[in-house]
């Protein structure tokens, strides 16, 4: 498999028109702009996220003029394609907190000197009232309302937003002003990506396209998704992150190889065929939670993570069935987090407790029972020798 075929079809869902005609453009060697766009909604990028970087970035590599769009500019609107309601919207303020780490976590997969990094404020906030019109004049509302979520959403009731309805012409837009050959996003973009196909069309009688990537199953066996709470970030910690993967269900296993690592499609074949003879799902697992954290860390980092879990999990040292505490977010005072984890009685019991050395969490010693932590994902609490609780963050 050469490096054409395999950007068509590794993590590939649907090539529109096809994969045929985009490979023959492809092999006629022309320099083809390519973009993938991202909404500042959250300020953490996961692991899903990165199946559509990867793919960016491969294209880079092959020389293409690619663009990294952050939709400062979209964000205001919210995309709900994915959603079953409608999106809040977002504060200027908010958008501008959001982005300003983007750009760091995204350096972990893209190369910044062979990327280019815009912002779709650039041209959106300079269309006027008219040009508006204009643009909106090239789709229907039926195309809208057909949509599978906003029908169910209108089925039942349910408000759905003026603006919705923009969020797509918008994004057309993005494709048009940067004359797009193609666009790159999950299938649930596809959508909002043809419309940057039909104003090409109607406006410049191009032909562009749109590659549709796979979706990355969370760690609860839905899509992983920013407000699901089911996503292994990719600023999680090396230790939490090797943990996490090595929580995915093994049937998860090939998924994960063949969407977040950069392991060969032969040797990914081969991985394929030595779980099917019966090999120990664990072993793969605990290689593919190596890859992953090497990739995105380093491989000193990844081996420490792995003596990490092997010390914590492996060698039984915390018991792998312990309660779970869903716990919203934010700075908290470690007794008081003591006493709504029911690990303590009452914040006097906590603060006893904790000065006599106690309690931990995720192996580190707590002495001060005035200190202010801020806890996060799957960290573990420690009271004694037996008492555990995981702490998960919850979005609500």
């Amino acid at each position: 498999m050469d490096k054409i075929e395999e950007l068509l079809t590794r993590g590939v869902a649907n090539t529109i028109p096809g994969k045929d005609e985009l490979e023959k453009v492809l092999r006629s060697e022309k320099k083809l702009n390519i973009y993938l766009g991202i909404d500042p909604t959250s300020i953490q990028i996961h692991l899903g996220h990165t199946v559509p970087l990867r793919k960016l970035q491969s294209f880079a590599e092959l020389g293409h003029n690619v663009t990294f769009l952050i939709g400062d500019f979209t964000a205001l609107i919210g995309d709900t394609s994915d959603k079953d309601t409608e999106r809040p919207a977002l504060s200027k303020k908010q958008i501008e907190e959001n982005f300003k780490t983007y750009k760091k976590q995204a350096e972990k997969v893209l190369d910044f000197s062979k990327v280019k990094i815009r912002y779709n404020s650039e041209w959106l906030s300079k269309l006027t009232y008219e040009e508006t019109i204009k643009l909106m004049q090239q789709f229907s509302l039926n195309d809208f309302i057909s949509r599978e979520l906003i029908k169910k959403r209108l089925n039942e009731g349910k408000r759905v937003a003026f603006q919705e309805m923009q969020y797509p012409i918008m994004q057309g837009y993005d494709s048009y002003f940067m004359d797009t050959d193609l666009q790159i996003g999950g299938t649930d973009q596809t959508f909002n990506m043809q419309a940057g196909r039909t104003l090409l069309k109607n406006w410049r009688n191009k032909e562009s396209f749109v590659l549709a990537t796979e979706f990355l199953t969370g760690t609860d066996g839905r899509k992983m998704s920013k407000t699901w709470g089911n996503a292994i970030w990719i600023e999680d910690s090396p230790n939490d992150m090797y943990a996490k993967v090595m929580a995915i269900n093994d049937d998860l296993i090939v998924q994960y190889y063949t969407l977040t690592t950069n392991v060969s499609m032969e040797n990914i074949e081969k991985i394929k065929e030595i779980l099917k003879d019966g090999e120990n799902p664990m072993s793969v697992k605990k290689d593919l939670a190596f890859k992953i954290v090497s990739e995105l860390y380093s491989q000193e980092e990844a081996n420490s993570a792995a003596e990490n879990f092997e010390k914590r999990v492996q060698q039984k040292e915390i018991p792998t069935d312990i309660p779970v505490y869903r716990y919203i977010g934010g700075e908290i005072n470690i007794a008081d987090l003591l006493t709504q984890t029911n690990m303590a009685e009452s914040k006097s019991e906590a603060k006893r407790i904790i000065e006599q050395g106690g309690v931990s969490i995720d192996g580190q010693a707590l002495k001060d029972p005035n200190k202010i932590i801020e806890p996060k994902d799957n960290q573990i609490l420690k009271i004694g020798k037996r008492k555990y609780v995981k702490i998960k963050i919850s979005q609500e």
